[in-house]
């Protein structure tokens, strides 16, 4: 459960860069915020809540993708995998259509394109610094 959580917040973090970074991906409802001032609390409670969609969706939905697409994916030398990496912010932008928070990525090429590289990258260096495993004592 712990390592669900980290996962969920190394998510969230990764989201929140690729937002930062590229107009095309938004997250919350900025109109709202932008009326009334920021809303910091509602900001990560938003991210942490697109962080556990997008990390179920790459738990249950990307195995699945990536297994149909091993042909495609060793011809193109793994590039196809960013592909696969953009149709799941794709996937998660459009579950997220269906709940009050504000989800959206703009374009395949070039938002979801881009936010799935840098996500991926973000994910990797936060990684490499959580250890992946909690020791908890004998």
């Amino acid at each position: 459960m712990i390592r669900f959580l980290i996962r969920v917040i190394v998510n969230a973090l990764a989201l929140f860069i690729a937002a930062w970074l590229l107009p095309g991906i938004t997250v919350g409802t900025e109109a709202a915020a932008s009326a009334t001032g920021s809303n910091a609390a509602g900001d990560i409670l938003s991210y942490l809540a697109v962080g556990a969609i997008f990390g179920l969706v790459n738990a249950i939905v990307r195995p699945i993708i990536s297994f149909l697409s091993i042909p495609i994916t060793c011809l193109t030398l793994g590039l196809f995998a960013i592909i696969i990496n953009a149709a799941m912010l794709m996937l998660t932008s459009w579950i997220m259509s269906f709940t009050p928070i504000g989800f959206h990525v703009n374009a395949f090429f070039w938002d979801a394109i881009l936010g799935s590289i840098i996500i991926s990258v973000v994910s990797a260096l936060i990684g490499w610094v959580v250890p992946d495993k909690i020791d908890r004592g004998a």
